[in-house]
């Protein structure tokens, strides 16, 4: 069943249709991928996403302005461990500029209820850096004590 669950949801996502990607998440739900990811700088938009309107607006408005077509998902595969999914997936499309993104993902879904309450997102950021912005992340230096 949570497998169903989740694969209704890529298909939602994937629809770019508002009610159905509300369909799929709880009114609070949260998404959260890592801070600094090549998607949310190059959409300026934040890396913790709170609500349902939110995600819902990142998946309709957002996303395909950076992944601007061919977006596909590939599962490799998913474990099930009560109300929790992890899914891993490769993601492929291309950028709005024309360039190829691929980059793999692991995907920790919390359901409630039947529907997606929070989402933790873990892909290469290095990766999807160089390939949105054909740059390899800033290194910093360690802070001073």
């Amino acid at each position: 069943m949570s497998h169903h669950i989740i694969q209704e949801a890529f298909q939602a996502f994937a629809s770019s249709n508002p009610d159905q990607i509300s369909a799929v998440l709880t009114e609070d739900a949260e998404w959260l991928s890592p801070p600094g990811n090549a998607t949310a700088l190059a959409l300026e938009s934040t890396h913790h996403m709170v609500g349902r309107k939110a995600i819902v607006r990142f998946f309709t408005e957002g996303f395909p302005r950076l992944f601007a077509r061919d977006v596909t998902v590939t599962f490799h595969g998913s474990h099930t461990d009560g109300h929790r999914v992890t899914v891993e997936a490769t993601m492929t499309a291309t950028l709005a500029n024309g360039s190829p993104y691929t980059n793999d993902y692991c995907f920790l879904f919390e359901l409630r209820d039947g529907l997606i309450h929070r989402v933790r997102e873990y892909v290469d950021t290095a990766r999807g850096r160089r390939m949105i912005f054909g740059e390899l992340p800033e290194q910093t230096s360690p802070a001073q004590p």
